[in-house]
């Protein structure tokens, strides 16, 4: 359940050892949310708890990734990334980064001083930084449509317009309502992002944690000011969030992305501040955790929304890397939307989850970097059925 790049990725594998696989989705295209609504970037395991899931697999993710591009000619570039420490508080969490990516195993991991970094990108500016030259772009997008053609060469079936409306558990296996139709199948597998906590729901494993839509929302650089950016400029993250603040991404289409802020969504889908639903926002207010989430990061929460309302701040922001960008060089474009699993106390789920409920399967999270991830979480959902 699920056409984006994970649950693709995951009918592809089952679909390899011999399984018939179908794949049900509610949109008429593969990777219409969070695969196609993000900056491309190919993560290279820096950030991640070592033996976290997302460190292992995200570095065993990122040589599948890379090979399945070159095979079927998919573009994918190895334009580095620098984090960096804007001043001198910083200059700890850029060594626990820089620790960190050493014990994940990320190769050729370097610390920069403020004159190595500018050669590296030479509009940038910092007190010091770690260098990951490996850290890659790629067309996220194009994977997941290469994925549903191996699924169907391979004997699978890809159904979209296919809205999973009910589902049981039976002596014959896992029946399933999904658009006008009805399915029996030997296993189901939910890799439903934004839906992941309904679709437990149905399972009947509603479980303690739901799924908040965070909304991240982009300006690109335009004109000449595409050339300031070489490759991937972060800022050294908050260890208290997930999210990893406004940076400035170059992609594959040529186009460097700066952001995205971290707004509550007011749908599941609400890509803009007018996409509003008066269910999701009921679910959102009535789960506990979200509320003690608000009470205890309510000042964080008012500092987003005013950088989504003005611009300034996201050149603000920017401007701290690269202080030559004006307000001139930054065009609004098009954001996406974070499934970030909170709990019931209000914790952000960090890791990747996925439990086994009987003959049903649930991806519970896959944040970022679950994109890149994609194909070593298949493998790793394929030890719960072939141990």
């Amino acid at each position: 359940m699920g056409a984006g790049i994970l649950g693709l990725a995951v009918a592809r594998e089952l679909a390899a050892r011999g399984a018939t696989v179908t794949v049900l989705d509610k949109e008429d295209r593969v990777a219409a949310h969070q695969t196609g609504h993000n900056s491309g970037v190919v993560h290279a395991g820096i950030y991640y708890a070592p033996g976290s899931l997302k460190a292992r697999l995200c570095r065993t993710g990122v040589a599948l990734l890379r090979e399945y591009c070159a095979e079927h000619h998919i573009p994918y570039e190895e334009v580095g990334k620098l984090v960096i420490a804007s001043n001198g508080a910083e200059r700890a969490g850029l060594r626990r980064i820089a620790e960190r990516a050493r014990e994940n195993g990320v190769p050729d991991i370097a610390e920069l001083d403020a004159l190595g970094l500018r050669e590296v990108e030479p509009y940038a500016v910092g007190v010091g930084a770690v260098h990951s030259p490996h850290t890659a772009i790629a067309d996220f997008p194009a994977v997941a449509r290469r994925l549903a053609e191996d699924v169907t060469e391979q004997g699978g079936s890809v159904l979209l317009g296919h809205p999973v409306r009910a589902l049981r558990e039976t002596a014959r296996g896992v029946e399933v309502r999904a658009g006008e139709g009805r399915f029996v199948f030997d296993r189901l597998i939910s890799c439903a992002g934004l839906g992941s906590d309904r679709v437990a729901a149905m399972a009947g494993q509603a479980g303690d944690v739901r799924i908040i839509p965070f909304r991240g929302e982009y300006y690109k650089l335009t004109g000449g000011a595409k050339d300031l950016v070489r490759g991937l400029v972060y800022p050294v993250p908050d260890p208290r969030y997930p999210f990893l603040g406004v940076h400035l991404t170059r992609r594959i289409d040529g186009e460097v992305l700066v952001g995205p802020n971290a707004v509550l969504a007011l749908a599941r889908e609400g890509y803009t501040w007018r996409d509003v639903s008066a269910r999701d926002l009921r679910e959102i207010m009535l789960w506990p955790g979200m509320r003690r989430l608000a009470a205890r990061h309510w000042r964080t929460g008012v500092t987003e929304v005013y950088g989504s309302l003005v611009k300034g701040a996201f050149l603000k922001a920017a401007r701290r890397y690269v202080p030559t960008l004006t307000s001139h060089d930054l065009v609004r474009t098009a954001g996406g939307v974070r499934a970030q699993a909170v709990s019931r106390d209000g914790g952000l789920v960090d890791d990747f989850v996925v439990d086994v409920h009987g003959r049903v399967i649930l991806v519970r999270n896959a944040p970022s970097p679950g994109a890149t991830s994609s194909l070593a979480i298949a493998r790793h959902i394929m030890s719960f059925i072939h141990p």
